[in-house]
């Protein structure tokens, strides 16, 4: 292996690396050639980076892994997921973007991380620590799910497996005995020093004062007997092996190799053949050093962990080669306007409510989750690639019927909501098609994930967020009161609140039929008691309001379940009602028209105030210029404590005599 003392101010000559434009390559070379690639990566990486800026130590200890993973997988066939991306840039050096390199980080030019626009080698798009088990074992059990027989494989740091995330996966993988490959890079290192359980258990054990004293009065009693003190030596290697990672992970379910030097490329060639094609869990633990190659950044690797772009005085001359030109650089995924979304309705487009007819059902009020547990099961028969995903909620979200009938295509994770949201991110990015049954106060839980696995890689993940509002009796700590607020800000997600069971069912097909993230969020218990259809063909367009009364003066702007106190209010006003439906995106049309039609808008959620469907009403108004006399109606900016939800709906002047009092009140201080 090369050393470096400084970073190259020229490009190196990388004769064998400039040949590979695929990690194909990499598979017909002898090991004396692989070394060579590995030593031509970690001269281009300095030179690169130091053109660019951009993390460096993580990179430069992972150049053999690297190479060697390529080799041995068949990417991208096979799924090869990189844990946050800090490492990544040899993987983009191998897969196509070598010469884009320079541009990394940059405007129009490379992104930091993975991310699955860039590249088909880019399987999954990170940024935070800790997703890619959850992520690798979604492909996986997808190609299960599939009859495909494909490796999944996540590159995850010692730093990183110290967060819960990441236990809560391997756990999963272990029971449902998935065909993963986990690599643990253990370097020592997260971006400083590593801190917690996982990252000095062993080292505190082994250097304790107990652990010390019983070893060394030990050698004192046993030096008397003959052939004791082997016998100690041999029961405290025992000892040490009882409490090794090998013995945690094989716990866990995982078959363990390691640890082996991740820079000895025979090593890892013949340890990642050994485990490439076996069945079920796989655990590689690798140690390497970080910024390996480069001096200073070997002796200071937390200085080195990200560098700025050199500046070179006077700048050095091109170099001349007629065989190769500058790539240019790949460009980034930028954000497009929606233009998926169905166009705004026209007032004569405003739908009405539908008459009775023979095709509907009219049962007595259900509870919404059985609402949700019978759309579930009915469009899994319709639809194969339909996956179900629970944090522990199956009989709280009526997954029953479900999981007896579809066991193969259901998974409770257990209490580990985190890893639930990624789960089903890996799941999507092979087609499958994930539903996350999930309570409002626990998806707050996995909203990191939520929005950095799902959102930013705009995957089709349909979450049905039950329990919304005022749950009752659970109190503060399982009131859904927050999700309308931390959803609405999330860009590309589409938010759905139904007002009565028929509209939960429809919205749930539209959510899951929607290409892209979306949520449906209802509230614990039964609906107001409408018609249920029997198929699956009734959909909500998206950003389309329902006019359900039309009045003078004052317009009722109703989201998800206050609907039912609206219509009540709106009677004995002669308000106008409308039926929001959807939180995100608003309805623009219809709120402009009410604005200018009406003397006073109310908007109506069981959500806070602050930040929610209300607030955004306000936004749209104040975009379009229109100022309206507005009055904001739902949770206070408080903790509600428990009781029975009516009751705390009208402690919240939530029900329909609240609402009325609160709207006259402010039409008196208007008419004074």
């Amino acid at each position: 292996m090369k050393l470096f003392d400084e970073i190259p101010t020229q490009r190196p000559l990388t004769p064998l690396l400039d040949t590979l434009d695929a990690p194909e390559g990499l598979r017909q070379m002898t090991l004396a050639q692989l070394r060579q690639v590995a030593d031509e990566l970690r001269a281009y990486l300095l030179y690169s980076v130091g053109v660019s800026g951009g993390h460096f130590g993580a990179g430069l200890g992972v150049v053999e892994l690297t190479v060697a993973l390529h080799r041995a997988l068949q990417t991208p066939h096979d799924r090869l997921v990189w844990d946050v991306g800090h490492q990544a840039y040899p993987h983009k050096v191998l897969t196509g973007r070598r010469d884009a390199l320079t541009g990394i980080r940059q405007y129009g030019g490379l992104a930091a991380f993975p991310r699955r626009e860039e590249s088909p080698y880019d399987t999954f798009g990170v940024g935070h620590s800790s997703t890619s088990i959850s992520a690798a074992l979604g492909m996986a059990l997808s190609a299960r799910a599939k009859g495909e027989k494909r490796r999944a494989c996540a590159v995850i740091g010692d730093g990183a497996l110290t967060a819960g995330m990441a236990f809560e996966a391997l756990a999963h993988a272990g029971h449902v005995k998935a065909n993963l490959l986990v690599v643990l890079n253990d370097n020592e290192m997260s971006i400083s020093e590593n801190v917690g359980g996982m990252a000095s258990y062993l080292t505190r054990i082994l250097t304790s004062k107990p652990y010390a004293a019983v070893r060394e009065n030990g050698k004192r009693v046993l030096s008397h007997l003959p052939g004791a003190l082997e016998l100690a030596r041999r029961t405290e290697e025992h000892v040490k092996g009882m409490i090794s990672p090998a013995t945690l992970f094989e716990e866990m379910g995982f078959h363990y190799i390691g640890p082996i030097d991740g820079h000895d490329l025979a090593a890892l060639n013949q340890a990642l053949e050994a485990l490439r094609d076996q069945e079920g869990p796989q655990f590689l633990h690798v140690r390497t050093r970080k910024g390996r190659g480069f001096r200073p950044a070997e002796a200071d690797p937390i200085g080195f962990h990200a560098i700025t772009k050199l500046e070179r005085k006077p700048p050095a001359p091109p170099r001349v080669d007629a065989e190769r030109a500058p790539a240019a650089a790949a460009p980034t995924s930028q954000a497009k306007p929606d233009d998926s979304l169905p166009p705004k309705p026209r007032s004569e487009d405003v739908l009405r409510p539908k008459p009775r007819s023979e095709e509907m059902l009219c049962p007595k009020p259900r509870k919404y989750c059985n609402v949700f547990g019978d759309w579930l099961c009915d469009m899994a028969a319709a639809d194969t690639r339909l996956i179900g995903i629970t944090p522990a909620m199956r009989e709280g979200s009526d997954l029953i019927r479900f999981s007896q009938t579809y066991p193969e295509r259901y998974y409770d994770v257990a209490i580990a909501e985190q890893h639930a949201v990624t789960l089903a991110a890996g799941m999507a990015c092979e087609a499958m098609k994930p539903v996350v049954a999930i309570y409002s106060t626990f998806l707050q839980r996995g909203y990191d994930q939520l929005v950095h696995d799902v959102a930013v890689q705009h995957l089709d993940v349909t979450f049905a967020i039950d329990r919304a509002g005022l749950v009752g009796e659970d109190g503060p700590t399982h009131h859904g009161a927050l999700d309308l607020s931390y959803l609405r800000c999330v860009p590309g997600l589409v938010v759905l609140a139904p007002a009565d069971e028929a509209e939960c069912r429809a919205m749930l097909t539209t959510a899951y039929h929607h290409s892209g993230p979306a949520a449906v969020r209802y509230p614990r218990g039964t609906g107001p008691g409408s018609e249920l259809p029997q198929d699956l063909e009734a959909q909500v367009p998206i950003g389309r309001a329902q006019t359900r009364r039309e009045g003078e003066r004052v317009a009722l702007l109703a989201f998800g379940s206050l609907n039912t106190p609206a219509a009540e209010v709106a009677e004995r006003l002669g308000a106008t009602h409308l039926n929001m439906r959807s939180v995100k995106p608003l309805d623009r049309e219809a709120i402009v028209a009410a604005a200018q039609t009406h003397e006073l808008l109310v908007t109506l959620e069981e959500n806070v105030v602050a930040g929610g469907a209300g607030s955004g009403v306000n936004e749209l108004l104040a975009a379009e210029g229109l100022t309206p006399a507005v009055l904001n109606l739902g949770i206070p900016d408080a903790f509600v404590e428990h009781g029975k939800p009516a009751e705390l709906l009208r402690d919240c002047g939530l029900d329909a005599a609240g609402i009325e009092a609160a709207i006259r009140a402010r039409l008196n201080v208007n008419d004074n």
